[in-house]
C-alpha cells in the first residue's frame, strides 16, 4: 500500500492533468453503497492486451472501498488510486486467481486516476462527487483520533531509529568489515519492514508517480525480482547481495551504502508531521501481512541472506503495532473481531517464536530451502488466518461514529 508524501489525511479537491493513456471506455454506474461505504470492483482480464475494468467510475465523497480481482491478467499485477503526483493507495502482486484484494480509501470530492501499469489503457479517471463530511465525533472516534496520533508518533521514532541502523551499516561498509556489516544489515532491516506500508508509496517532490527512480521505496527496498532497468540497482539489497553472496566490500557497495543512508534521511524528513486516518491504519497492517505472502514466504525478499523470518517477525510486528493503536475503538465497534483478530495474533507470534534463534543474524533461523519447503506452508497459513479477520476493519473504522 502507498502513501503520500505531504499528508495521509485528506485527498485534494480535484486533481487533473495526469497523461490519460488511450481513450476511456464507456461510463458505468456510481458506486453502490454498503453499510455506509461505497463499493467500487475492479476486474483484471487477458483481454485485449490487459484490461483494468471499474463497475463504477464515480462515488460520492466518503470511504470508498476498491475490490480487485485478477481473472486473467498476468501482465498486470499492481494497481495503484493517484491523486495528481501523489500514490493515495494500492494493491501489489495480483496475480491471476488469487483471491480479491481490499483497500478502503477517504476521498474528498474531485478527479482521481486509477492506474494499471501494462494494462492496454494504464490510466482510467474515477470521479468523487460532493464534499467530505465531517469525521463523526463521540467516544470511539476520539478513541480512534488518539490511537491514529499515537500511530503517527511510532512511525517517525520507527524511521528516526533506521536511519541510526542503516547509518551503522555505512561505517562497518566503510570500514572494510564484513561480519559487522552483515550484522548491521540484518538489524537495520526489521525497521523498515516495521512502517513498510506506510512508506513504500512515497514519492520524491516534482516525480512522476509511475518513476521508479522517484520512489523510495523503490531506492531503499527495490528485490532483484523487481528490478527497473531503467531506474537501476540501489538500495538496501544492492548491499545484501555484495555482504552475502558476493562475500565482498568493494567501492560499489560503499556507494549503495552511502545512497541508502541518504535516502533514509529523505524518508525521515518526509515522515516528519503526516497525519493518518483510522482506515490507514488498518490497510497498513493489511499490507503487511500480504508482504509476507508475496515475498517472505517464497524467499524472494532476502535472495541473498536469507533471514527472510527477521523481515516476517517485523512486518508482523508493525501490523500488531498498527491493530494496537486501534483497539480501545474497536473494542467499542466489534469487541468479538478484536478479540479474534488479538488471539490470531498470538498463535502467529508462537509460531514465530520456535524459530527464533540468538546466535543467529537477527535473532532467527536462517531460512534456507530445506526450511522454507518443510515449514512455508504452515507459517503462511498461520498468517492467512490473520488476515482474514483482520480485512474486516478497514471499513468498520472508516464509518465509526
Amino acid at each position: 500500500m502507498t502513501r503520500s508524501f505531504l499528508t495521509r489525511s485528506v485527498a485534494p479537491q480535484a486533481v487533473l492533468g495526469l497523461l490519460m493513456l488511450g481513450a476511456q471506455p464507456a461510463l458505468a454506474d456510481p458506486a453502490t453503497i454498503k453499510d455506509g461505504v461505497a463499493q467500487v470492483a475492479i476486474t483484471l482480464t487477458g483481454d485485449d492486451g490487459g484490461t483494468c475494468q471499474l463497475d463504477a467510475d464515480s462515488a460520492a465523497a466518503g470511504p470508498v472501498t476498491f475490490t480487485v480481482t485478477n481473472v486473467s491478467a498476468p501482465a498486470i499485477s499492481e494497481l495503484e488510486v493517484l491523486a495528481g503526483s501523489r500514490i493515495l493507495g494500492e494493491k501489489e502482486n495480483l496475480a491471476p486467481g488469487l483471491p480479491p484484494a481490499r483497500f478502503t480509501l477517504t476521498l474528498d470530492g474531485g478527479t482521481y486516476q486509477i492506474y494499471c501499469p501494462a494494462a492496454a489503457q494504464q490510466m482510467i479517471d474515477f470521479t468523487v462527487t460532493g464534499k467530505l463530511a465531517a469525521r463523526p465525533q463521540g467516544e470511539v472516534a476520539d478513541l480512534l483520533a488518539e490511537g491514529t496520533a499515537g500511530y503517527a508518533a511510532y512511525v517517525e521514532q520507527t524511521v528516526d531509529a533506521m536511519l541510526v541502523a542503516v547509518t551503522r551499516l555505512k561505517e562497518a561498509v566503510e570500514a572494510d568489515d564484513l561480519e559487522a556489516a552483515q550484522a548491521a544489515y540484518a538489524n537495520a532491516r526489521p525497521f523498515y519492514e516495521r512502517i513498510e506500508s506506510d512508506v513504500e508509496g512515497f514519492v520524491l517532490p516534482g516525480t512522476d508517480p509511475t518513476d521508479s527512480s522517484g520512489n523510495l521505496d523503490y531506492l531503499i527496498d527495490m528485490r532483484a525480482s523487481n528490478l527497473d532497468p531503467e531506474a537501476g540497482w540501489h538500495g538496501y539489497h544492492a548491499v545484501e547481495r555484495d555482504l552475502f553472496e558476493k562475500q565482498a566490500i568493494d567501492a560499489g557497495t560503499k556507494e549503495f551504502a552511502a545512497e541508502l543512508v541518504a535516502n533514509v534521511a529523505r524518508l525521515d524528513d518526509l515522515a516528519k508531521g503526516l497525519t493518518y486516518r483510522p482506515e490507514d491504519l488498518a490497510n497498513g497492517a493489511a499490507s503487511l501481512l500480504e508482504e509476507v505472502q508475496s515475498g517472505k514466504i517464497t524467499g524472494e525478499e532476502e535472495a541473498y541472506s536469507h533471514i527472510d523470518l527477521v523481515d516476517i517477525a517485523g512486518n508482523l510486528e508493525g501490523a500488531q503495532q498498527a491493530f494496537a493503536f486501534l483497539e480501545p475503538g474497536m473494542k467499542k465497534i466489534s469487541p468479538e473481531l478484536a478479540e479474534r483478530i488479538n488471539a490470531r495474533f498470538a498463535d502467529v507470534r508462537a509460531l514465530l517464536d520456535t524459530y527464533r534463534d540468538p546466535q543467529a543474524l537477527g535473532g532467527y533461523k536462517v531460512y534456507t530451502a530445506e526450511l522454507r519447503a518443510r515449514d512455508g506452508k504452515k507459517i503462511s497459513q498461520a498468517i492467512q488466518s490473520l488476515q482474514e479477520p483482520l480485512a474486516q476493519i478497514a471499513e468498520k473504522v472508516a464509518t465509526a461514529g
